[in-house]
């Protein structure tokens, strides 16, 4: 899956940004003299919000990609945004490809701020040599901030060198699954790697961005129990699932990916699926073993409506999840409502 769209260059930036610095400059993200609190920069409002919930009152959040209808693989950055990355003060990316406009954006705005790149955190990522669980929030002892420090440090020495090095982890790998924000396990570390590098540029904000991660890992163990539910009760079963997106968390309910590789890769590149393999898809929804389609909000194609189509017919649930957070929602509640439309679909 090596597709150029992931690739887009920052086009224009050099010339425009310079209108930008010279006209714009009081209204980009950390530009309020009287406001000290540190500039997070994320490439998407996933990461942006993860980021809020960790750094709270003392951080200012600027997501780059909001809009649900903007596919992150392919978004071209803007002058602005490369403004904005020039001013944080830590800058959060999926990486593994997925956003390599960011990449582009902090090579173009000369930025040394750290980044937090969350397929690094991933047990399935190449270079992961393994971590510890995420800080339990019930470790309310008077080690407890020790712990959890030296969990999120540890995570850091473990993916050595990933703040400093813009070049680690962010070209596409292939057969690794790049969506990792839909593994809720995975993303507890990245809150801890959120907050251990908050620490860091706010000593004395330390033990407050540690106990913000703690009580979100508290919530992710929730998730992580609905998904065992979900396993106990239809471990096993199949879903088709029309892109790659929602697999981690397929796989963490313990339900069987039955798509074929070829049908899932060509949506998530955007091009079109060949004859033989959306045969071979249609065969497999028709033949019975099939519980659930999901499909992705943000990308799709006539063969992925053709998939949907022959669900519906055969009153096969279809299900919708996206890449990016809807309107109102917390990483948390919208992958419990995914969670809670997964499970009910398969209950149809």
């Amino acid at each position: 899956m090596t597709s150029l769209r992931r690739f887009l260059p920052v086009l224009g930036l050099t010339a425009a940004s310079a209108l930008v610095l010279a006209g714009c400059a009081g209204t980009a993200a950390g530009d309020d003299a009287a406001d000290d609190r540190l500039s997070v920069v994320a490439s998407t409002n996933v990461y942006g919000q993860i980021a809020a919930e960790v750094g709270g009152d003392l951080v200012d959040v600027t997501s780059i990609v909001t809009n649900e209808s903007q596919d992150p693989h392919s978004f071209e950055p803007s002058a602005r945004d490369q403004l904005v990355v020039s001013k944080a003060d830590l800058v959060i990316e999926n990486g593994g490809g997925y956003d390599a406009f960011v990449d582009a954006l902090i090579e173009s705005s000369g930025t040394d701020a750290p980044v937090v790149t969350a397929v690094e955190y991933s047990h399935d990522w190449p270079d992961n040599p393994g971590h510890a669980d995420p800080p339990a929030a019930d470790e309310a002892d008077t080690d407890a901030t020790d712990a959890a420090t030296d969990t999120a440090a540890g995570d850091a020495d473990d993916h050595a060198d990933e703040s400093d090095d813009h070049d680690h982890g962010h070209d596409h790998v292939e057969g690794f699954n790049e969506h990792v924000w839909y593994d809720p396990h995975t993303i507890a570390h990245v809150a801890s790697a959120v907050a251990d590098e908050l620490g860091q540029l706010s000593p004395d904000d330390a033990d407050t961005f540690i106990a913000n991660a703690e009580a979100f890992g508290a919530e992710v163990e929730k998730l992580e129990a609905s998904l065992g539910d979900i396993g106990a009760a239809h471990g096993g079963e199949k879903v088709f699932v029309t892109e790659p997106v929602p697999v981690y968390l397929t796989d963490a309910a313990g339900l069987e990916n039955a798509t074929p590789e070829a049908f899932s890769e060509a949506v998530e590149e955007g091009q079109d699926v060949a004859p033989a393999t959306l045969l071979e898809s249609l065969a497999l929804v028709r033949g019975g073993s099939i519980r659930v389609v999901i499909t992705n909000t943000q990308t799709g194609g006539a063969e992925t409506q053709e998939i949907v189509d022959e669900a519906d017919g055969l009153g096969i649930p279809v299900i919708a999840f996206s890449e990016t957070l809807p309107e109102g929602e917390t990483y948390i509640s919208w992958m419990q409502a995914n969670i809670e439309a997964l499970n009910t679909a398969l209950q149809a």
